[in-house]
């Protein structure tokens, strides 16, 4: 068996190939594309003729290398980079050390490999990231005409700037060049975006509707179908959370944690895992704020940690309780009903 170190950049790929016994047999450098992939794995094969086990760090076009040579017959796995920082720090570091690493972790057989969607949940996942991207753009082309407003004094005495009543306010409005072109070129965006997303929306349910995750996620409160969706997506599959408080980690929600000794540092959040899970948990959490199985206790933390950080620090730990009940949900195959609720409680 030998072991291979894939240290990728945007113009190539640095391999570093060790033996089995951990000897340094070869440092190549080849173009990051298919056909050049191809070609290093018939070349080691027709050099060396043994079994290839490559590790690749996770970052945007791992999943093409990993691909490409897993079809080649080569076992690729893709490494957790943050964790891999953490096993092999670096006082110098090239791409050239950095492959040796990842080589050195795969023949010491300590690679942090991450787990890899299959290709209906990588389309799941890529059709609700696309939507939220859409959205994002459009939240920040909404943003851009309300401060224009703000710059020029212009009051919005209207609840829906966007509405009919707002666009009529917005057709009136009175402001110089070029910030009058602005505003109705974001107009125009907005429209754009918005039969886009909707178009987005009824691709979703036309061809994910059966997903079994769905109705039990949107039986909890604050979860919508778009979000029950998203949700279901980054989640992938529930078997491989062995806990509630693993689903909670891998949202990214819970905080830092520095041991030594007597000492205990608490300090912010991870973040580490999937932003939209994160964010789809936290859109879920400003309407479940008010349902009954959550509002006491965020009001008590909210009161507790006083009105500077409380709010927030509130909203993270009752979206890490949505996450635990989550992983209940789906677990068990029931609907959403809290502990120690003397009905079934749905959205």
């Amino acid at each position: 068996m030998l072991h291979a170190g894939l240290d990728l950049s945007r113009r190539k790929l640095d391999v570093c190939l060790l033996s089995d016994r951990g000897e340094h047999l070869d440092q190549l450098a080849v173009p990051p594309d298919v056909d050049s992939l191809r070609r290093l794995a018939h070349r080691i094969e027709e050099v060396l003729g043994e079994p290839v086990c490559a590790v690749v760090e996770s970052m945007t076009g791992a999943r093409l290398i990993h691909d490409t040579l897993e079809q080649e017959g080569w076992s690729v796995e893709i490494a957790d980079a943050q964790k891999v920082k953490g096993l092999a720090p670096l006082a110098c570091k090239t791409d050239k050390i950095d492959s040796l690493v990842l080589a050195t972790l795969s023949h010491r057989d300590l690679v942090p490999a991450i787990w890899l969607p299959d290709p209906r949940v990588r389309e799941e996942r890529e059709l609700a990231r696309f939507r939220l991207h859409l959205v994002k753009h459009k939240s920040a082309l909404k943003n851009r005409i309300h401060s224009t407003l703000i710059n020029f004094g212009k009051p919005c005495p209207v609840t829906d700037l966007f509405g009919v009543e707002g666009r009529e306010l917005l057709a009136r409005l009175q402001v110089p060049e070029p910030w009058r072109s602005n505003v109705t070129a974001s107009l125009v965006l907005i429209d754009d975006l918005e039969r886009q997303i909707d178009d987005a929306n009824r691709r979703l349910k036309a061809s994910h509707a059966d997903h079994p995750y769905i109705p039990l996620l949107m039986s909890a409160p604050g979860v919508g179908w778009v979000l029950a969706f998203t949700i279901a997506a980054e989640i992938g599959e529930i078997e491989r959370f062995a806990s509630p408080e693993k689903l909670a980690g891998y949202t990214g929600l819970c905080p830092r944690v520095n041991q030594s000794g007597d000492k205990d540092r608490r300090g912010p959040l991870t973040k580490h895992g999937p932003t939209y899970l994160r964010w789809a948990l936290l859109e879920a959490t400003m309407h479940a704020l008010k349902h009954p199985a959550y509002q006491e206790r965020y009001q008590r933390n909210k009161r507790r940690l006083g009105k500077q950080r409380g709010a927030k620090v509130a909203q993270i730990d009752i979206a890490r309780r949505l996450a635990h009940a989550i992983w209940h949900m789906l677990s068990r195959n029931q609907q959403f009903a809290p502990r120690g609720a003397a009905f079934r409680l749905a959205a």
